[in-house]
């Protein structure tokens, strides 16, 4: 109750980007907006096309379910409904919600007077799902280099895709994606730990106080780059892994086509010039 009452003040008109008054409103702790309709609007639409697809298929079964992106020989062009359409007009609906609800935080970030922190961070995750599903398909020049939706076959188009090209692993872009995603954890692992450290000191004990968390970090490693540095830090590794994700992806194939391992090859050859170490794999099949 007591962030009910505090958000009372938040509550007002204004700060919309399209639709003025006409959703300007809350639906118990929910903000609505012109941006949350449609974003209702895209995921319902692409929801019922899912389960249109399962019943297609016969099956309900969320395992087995899966709307495939067209054949390749349709290319870049529009695919019947049965073949390939319905992942087309499902990811036109995706990209619609997603989009339509990064500008539903924009609004929201207007009212609270905030920067608008939280839309780029999410504007990131959805150029990642754009760039998979219509950068790289473009580049490549067939849809049908989508991956499709459902469980099974989305892991099994990840596990292909990464062997098409020897090891995804010595992708050079994977290597700085995951190691980012680590150092996201590790860096957000120390300050969550530091943070129930100092406000969870013991019974009968006062709670410890930021300057507290950062004598810890500078006794332990010479250097505390503060709360809001850790913050800062925490979205900057995050952003970076999803960044370097892109770019695995999209080097892969439209601009490398060889076995990742033969990449590190003019590398091997000035560590000791008279080795060469091929590749045991032949490369995209």
């Amino acid at each position: 109750m007591a962030l009910l009452s505090f958000e009372r003040k938040y509550r007002v008109r204004g700060g919309t980007l399209i639709g003025g008054d006409l959703f300007d409103y809350w639906v118990g702790p929910l903000y609505v907006g012109f941006f949350g309709v449609a974003a209702a609007m895209f995921a319902g639409l692409g929801t019922a096309l899912i389960l249109y697809g399962a019943a297609l298929q016969g099956t309900f079964n969320p395992f087995l379910i899966t709307i495939n992106p067209p054949p390749l020989e349709y290319g870049l062009s529009f695919a019947p409904l049965k073949e390939g359409g319905l992942w087309q007009i499902i990811t036109f609906c995706a990209l619609g919600a997603f989009g339509a609800w990064a500008l539903r935080e924009v609004e929201i970030c207007r009212k609270l007077g905030i920067g608008y922190h939280i839309p780029v961070a999410f504007s990131f995750a959805i150029f990642a799902y754009f760039a998979l599903v219509v950068i790289r398909p473009v580049l490549l020049g067939a849809w049908a280099h989508g991956f499709p939706y459902g469980i099974f076959t989305h892991l099994d188009w990840v596990s292909t895709t990464g062997y098409t090209y020897g090891n995804f692993h010595y992708n050079p872009a994977h290597m700085l994606g995951i190691t980012f995603f680590f150092t996201t954890t590790f860096a957000l692992g120390l300050h969550g730990s530091a943070i129930l450290s100092a406000t969870n000191p013991g019974k009968g004990k006062e709670v410890r106080m930021p300057e507290h968390e950062d004598t810890f970090f500078r006794d332990l490693m010479g250097y505390s780059i503060s709360p809001l540095g850790i913050h800062r830090l925490g979205l900057f590794l995050a952003l970076s892994a999803v960044v370097f994700s892109i770019v695995c992806i999209l080097i892969s194939g439209p601009y490398w086509t060889q076995s990742f391992e033969s990449w590190w090859e003019p590398l091997w050859l000035l560590v000791d010039p008279g080795t060469s170490t091929p590749s045991p794999y032949p490369g995209p099949m």
